[in-house]
């Protein structure tokens, strides 16, 4: 334990909550405030919604007596370092800092001399000086810098992974002067393996958005060198493999349905926004990556109507599975996922969308998708399979086993088992035996419901199946 003092987290989500277990088990005496009374009932009463929380993780931590989450700011006063974890959203094309400015201001008002404030959403470089500082010096009179301790210090959270966490990641930290950044520099000592201290806020904010857009450029490149690569017949995963055997000046990105989470989609856009409000200039890799990865999912579906017709196959009145609702594999989360402009794509068509994600939350599955599991009916039944987040939790023997044509867009299934365009396919063709009649429930094409409904259909036969499998 290495401290007693208390911490405010304000936003207890993807971001704000592993922060507060953290910050528990370093010695802090955390408040976690939500502004969504449900979550923090949930939270209370032990049930995490965020998958790098375990539910033994926050229940040592409510067990403690050094965790409460609330709604109410008033909980919060007394605080030593306050930590703002809030959304940053797009709202057509401008950053949305409406969260950021309700957070200054409920904490304004609790700031007291020698306090440190952090903020850690993702935004633009200038808006820990020119928007949060003064919204918290305005409600407090006190100065930033001189009384409280202010500085920006970009999340690195990247759900899902098991290797690298918020402890042993390190962290970039910043102040408005130089007393700030010591101060925040201690704070976070105290939860990671190692801070990296950079000379300015705008600086830190700047990081964030650098380290993104290098993602979301790199991803469009690769993006739309699959699309060329498959019109030329050539398979661009082994090229990306073959590339990334030199041992300098290369980075394997690797293709997919689109850029989904909440970085990627919003986080270059928050710096092209930037560039272009204050410099007048466009920049212009951002936006063209932006135009790329946003059609994406048009790609996938003209692969799903290309491969459909060259069975015979129209796209309306065809049962198309999609195998993964989330951003990223295995995780829950789901926003900005590109599975929800496919499925509605797919369903504005006339499909029957049937999708199966065991890490999604039901409410937050698309509308006119019917949630089925991953199981043998299910994909003996789909005429085509689509691949969209590669889970842990999905098989592919019985995706191998089962499925009539797959469009894997993920490259999940073995290579070797993916037969060039136009192979045949058809279950006469392949001598599977056919697919299961549905029951009067399963029969009912997805796009005719309005909300997520779980369907079930009859076990197929067992039979060998050899289906035609493409990547992206």
């Amino acid at each position: 334990m290495t401290s007693s003092g208390k911490l405010v987290v304000v936003g207890q989500g993807y971001v704000g909550l592993p922060v507060a277990m953290r910050a528990v088990e370093a010695g802090w005496r955390v408040v976690g405030v939500d502004v969504d009374a449900g979550r923090v009932k949930r939270l209370a009463a032990g049930e995490s919604y965020v998958e790098d929380v375990s539910r033994d993780r926050l229940a040592a931590a409510l067990d403690s007596g050094r965790y409460e989450p609330t709604a109410d700011f008033a909980a919060a006063a007394g605080f030593d370092v306050a930590v703002v974890t809030v959304p940053t959203p797009l709202r057509e094309g401008a950053p949305d800092l409406g969260y950021v400015v309700e957070a200054a201001r409920s904490l304004a008002p609790l700031v007291t001399p020698g306090a440190t404030v952090v903020l850690e959403s993702t935004t633009y470089p200038g808006t820990t000086e020119e928007l949060f500082g003064p919204l918290l010096e305005e409600g407090s009179g006190l100065t930033a810098g001189d009384d409280f301790r202010l500085g920006y210090s970009p999340e690195r959270i990247d759900p899902g992974n098991p290797t690298w966490r918020l402890e042993n990641t390190p962290k970039v930290v910043s102040g408005v002067n130089d007393a700030s950044l010591e101060a925040v520099r201690a704070f976070y000592d105290s939860l990671v393996d190692r801070t990296v201290s950079v000379a300015s806020t705008r600086t830190a904010e700047l990081t964030k958005l650098l380290e993104n857009t290098f993602r979301h450029v790199n991803i469009a490149l690769v993006n739309e060198l699959a699309m060329f690569a498959h019109e030329l017949g050539v398979d661009v995963w082994e090229a990306i493999d073959a590339a990334s055997t030199k041992p300098f000046g290369f980075m394997p990105f690797r293709p997919g349905p689109g850029a989904g989470g909440h970085c990627l989609p919003i986080d270059p856009s928050y710096l092209s926004w930037r560039v272009r409000r204050r410099l007048g200039r466009s920049f212009r890799f951002v936006e063209l990556a932006n135009d790329i990865n946003d059609h994406m999912p048009d790609h996938v579906v003209r692969r799903v109507i290309d491969m459909l017709n060259r069975r015979g196959r129209s796209v309306s009145g065809s049962r198309i599975l999609l195998l993964g609702l989330a951003y990223k594999r295995n995780t829950g989360d789901s926003r900005e996922s590109p599975a929800a402009r496919v499925a509605a794509l797919l369903a504005d068509l006339g499909a029957g969308v049937f999708a199966a994600d065991p890490h999604v939350d039901p409410a937050q599955a698309p509308g006119r998708v019917a949630l089925v599991d991953a199981d043998a009916a299910q994909i003996a039944a789909a005429d085509l399979v689509v691949v969209l987040v590669d889970h842990d939790a999905f098989c592919r023997d019985l995706v191998m086993r089962h499925a009539t044509a797959v469009l894997d867009t993920r490259r999940w299934l073995p290579a070797a088992s993916t037969r060039a365009a136009g192979a045949p396919a058809d279950r006469e063709q392949t001598g599977a035996l056919p697919g299961p009649a549905l029951d009067s429930t399963a029969d009912v094409p997805a796009a005719a419901t309005d909300s997520p409904v779980r369907v079930v259909v009859p076990a197929p036969r067992s039979a060998p199946r050899r289906a035609l499998i493409e990547s992206l």
